[in-house]
């Protein structure tokens, strides 16, 4: 039987209705388990099922009493390992992997209450700002299937707009959070670089700039999913200090009148900015403005092609290394045969750098972007688009190429609002705030100080508020 409330209500909101007995966490997965099955044949978000299990934990009476207690959950096919489950990474050549044990952001989902019950598509290794491939096929967008729903976290942002389930994982080490986040009409949070730990298979992915979190619909659910997730562990090559109170405490809370600088600009050599992302940035400055702050537009604060390239090379050299690492688990080293042409040519690219030019790339990544952060510490915040286009259709991002005509053709210029706050560490919020006249969303992106998502979610929830979005729903949701 359907659960009416289901459509309208957030994590939190499901979270308490199962707390006042309402609704039991078995009902709730049974509703979230059929709303898969009546749109994945069309969206195609579903890597993995595991229902049995998640029935099976839902039932449990000793389902941890934490906040998020019956509520549904998708993992990532990247990255996040899950005992017993499908670890491939979208992957051929990791298709007989299973999870040895669950990632610690798992664990501690799973401790806060929270039930998996599958596992969402993903792109090859994540290298993409949509979610296609051959293990997988294509992920479609709810909002117009000839449309990405972005990458990589694309299958957890579709399902979540299309109402299967309030928030699902999703991680980010070039804008695989906030893509799919502007795409879908969702919140999508990157934190700060340290502030997730990615133990116990990881210590550091791309020097901090890949991390984990999720997308949701709200800023609440956004706030408390960090909550849940963050922590540190003794050697953890980031230590930044704790929130001075829980994140869901800054939802609601004044966030003073701050300094916002606006970007409505283009970087160098980035894909054109389209005339309606570039109105929906300027209106939320005026909104803004409206709500007490100061606005000042300014220039993209960072020169894009140099820090791209250093960070790329980075992430070419450790993507071989993680082809090394993974070896023992899969039995045998990688092929060509083993995976997309592009990823092939990006480890070859990435073998071909010496310890020393490796050394060079990760200083001149931190070099860009202290003299950059530097520069922007003049403002609280900063306004700019998540990503300077509608979402693509189908098939753009062509895995076939090599890898230098992969980045600098299709995958750079497209995430130039994004990857630089992966180099540099900083987090950043794309907030569901207009749709465009063909129907789709458009992301617009707060880029907040060093270690400062209290201050983002602050300024979040006041524009949620301003200009609610949770009654939006796509063409294709569950019902």
């Amino acid at each position: 039987m359907a659960i009416a409330e289901y459509d309208t209500l957030d994590a939190m909101g499901l979270a308490a209705l199962i707390r006042a007995r309402e609704l039991s966490p078995r009902e709730v997965m049974e509703e979230a388990i059929r709303r898969a099955e009546l749109v994945n044949p069309a969206l195609n978000f579903i890597a993995h099922r595991a229902y049995d299990e998640a029935l099976a934990a839902a039932s449990n009476p000793d389902l941890p009493d934490g906040p998020l207690r019956g509520v549904p959950w998708l993992v990532k096919e990247l990255a996040t390992s899950w005992a017993g489950q499908p670890w491939t990474n979208g992957l051929p050549y990791m298709k007989d992997v299973k999870g040895p044990f669950d990632s610690l952001t798992l664990q501690r989902l799973k401790a806060a209450g929270i039930v998996p019950f599958a596992k969402s598509t993903s792109p090859e290794n994540g290298w993409m700002l949509a979610t296609e491939s051959t293990m997988f096929g294509i992920t479609r967008s709810p909002w117009d299937p000839a449309r990405t729903p972005g990458g990589s976290s694309g299958g957890s942002a579709a399902a979540v707009a299309a109402r299967v389930l309030p928030v699902a994982e999703a991680s980010d080490g070039g804008g695989s959070i906030r893509a799919p986040a502007a795409n879908c009409g969702l919140v999508g949070l990157k934190p700060a670089r340290g502030r997730i730990c990615l133990a116990p298979a990881i210590a550091d992915f791309w020097y901090g700039g890949a991390t984990i979190l999720g997308v949701s619909r709200s800023v609440r659910d956004t706030a408390l999913l960090l909550d849940v997730t963050h922590s540190h562990l003794p050697g953890d090559p980031y230590q930044i200090a704790p929130p001075a109170r829980p994140y869901l405490q800054e939802v609601g809370a004044d966030p003073g009148r701050l300094r916002i600088a606006m970007v409505l600009d283009t970087p160098d050599g980035g894909t054109p900015l389209d005339h309606q992302i570039r109105d929906a940035v300027h209106a939320t400055g005026m909104l803004l403005e409206s709500l007490g702050h100061h606005v000042e537009l300014q220039p993209v604060p960072y020169d894009y092609w140099p820090l791209m390239r250093a960070y790329t090379h980075i992430v070419a050299t450790q993507t071989a290394a993680f082809f090394d690492a993974i070896a023992p688990l899969v039995g045998r080293a990688a092929t060509a045969a083993d995976m997309a042409p592009f990823y092939w040519s990006l480890c070859q690219h990435g073998r071909s750098f010496s310890g020393v030019d490796h050394s060079n790339h990760v200083e001149q990544v931190r070099m860009m972007s202290r003299e950059c952060l530097t520069r922007m510490a003049a403002f609280d915040m900063w306004l700019m688009p998540t990503v300077p286009m509608l979402p693509r259709t189908h098939g753009y991002y062509d895995m076939t190429l090599a890898c230098e005509a992969y980045n600098d053709g299709l995958m750079a210029p497209d995430c130039c609002y994004t990857l630089p706050f992966n180099a540099m560490g900083s987090p950043a919020i794309s907030l569901p705030l207009a749709m465009s006249a063909e129907g789709l969303p458009i992301g617009v992106q707060l880029v907040g100080r060093d270690c400062d998502e209290a201050g983002l979610l602050r300024v979040a929830a006041q524009l949620e508020t301003a200009s609610p979005w949770a009654a939006r729903r796509p063409p294709t949701f569950a019902g």
